[in-house]
């Protein structure tokens, strides 16, 4: 008799938020937090906070504490305690080493200004999001009396760095996404010239750590995604999905953000604040209490996500 033919058994949902407490949670950071909240919840499975606090010298003291409580007081309640990066940094040791001992990753000696006047050498002329395209000085090695100040992942896909990499992945919301990673975005830092562990590296080795299967973050991380799938498959890590949500926009039309001077969460009525951050996911809600509040949210997205 022949064996039936089993499909692997999708891994079970765990979705996480992941804020990093440079300041309190804003209306932007609510909308993001409800959405991964209500995704984990009617997918029936766990959700989790992570305090993605690495960058030591942005994170006033106190302030993980004080986004825990907003949280709480918006009866978003993870399942597990929440980690803290800054306890997680021999782990991002450990995968900086494997990518460079598979030769993916190469010391850097530039500045930014250095990288500015190559980059206008060669007639590039602006920033995408603020962020230089990299223009390769170092990629194959550092320039005589030089000693690397930060260290980069290739972007290429081949280890001669001839072959442009294109990256291909599906989003929940926005549909077929693709980036050409070596011409768009460049050599990536993984660790900074300060000594501090780059974003990227971080977030893909915590996801993969703890579990996450589904990744809803805003819009505005969308542009992070390929350079975290890349680390992905040069790791041997899962990928999980991904569902970037709206973004609360200023008054200027920017996207609202600490940067720019948000304003922490007006939670003298936590169940308003709900019902403002569930209309920015398109969800139209009721309720007196924040437990009402919650449960018409969660069947509203149900009905929308999951139908």
């Amino acid at each position: 008799m022949t064996a039936p033919c089993l499909t692997p058994a999708e891994p079970p949902y765990i979705g996480r938020f992941a804020p990093s407490p440079t300041g309190p949670l804003h209306a932007g950071s609510l909308v993001a937090a409800l959405a991964s909240w209500l995704d984990a919840r009617a997918h029936g499975g766990r959700w989790l906070i992570r305090i993605e606090d690495i960058d030591k010298p942005r994170c006033p003291p106190g302030t993980d504490r004080l986004i825990l409580e907003q949280l709480s007081r918006c009866g978003l309640l993870p399942d597990a305690p929440p980690q803290w990066q800054s306890a997680r940094e021999a782990l991002y040791a450990q995968a900086l080493q494997r990518l460079q001992t598979a030769g993916w990753v190469y010391g850097c000696a530039c500045s930014r200004k250095q990288i500015s006047v190559a980059l206008a050498a060669q007639g590039w002329t602006s920033e995408r999001h603020g962020e230089l395209v990299y223009p390769g000085t170092c990629r194959r090695g550092l320039p005589a009396g030089q000693v690397a100040r930060a260290w980069r992942l290739r972007s290429h896909a081949d280890g001669a760095q001839t072959q442009d990499l294109t990256l291909h992945w599906q989003d929940r919301r926005l549909g077929a996404q693709q980036q050409n990673l070596s011409r768009e975005v460049g050599d990536f830092v993984l660790k900074r010239a300060d000594g501090l562990w780059a974003y990227q590296l971080a977030v893909v080795v915590d996801d993969a750590e703890q579990g996450i299967s589904d990744i809803v973050r805003g819009e505005d991380l969308a542009d992070n995604t390929p350079r975290q799938i890349r680390l992905q498959q040069l790791l041997g890590l899962p990928r999980p999905r991904y569902l970037h949500t709206p973004l609360v926009m200023g008054a200027d039309g920017q996207k609202l953000s600490k940067q720019n001077g948000a304003t922490a969460l007006d939670l003298s009525q936590p169940p308003q604040a709900l019902k403002q951050a569930a209309a920015v996911l398109g969800l139209s809600v009721e309720g007196q209490s924040v437990a009402e509040v919650l449960a018409q949210a969660l069947l509203a997205w149900r009905q929308q996500m999951l139908a």
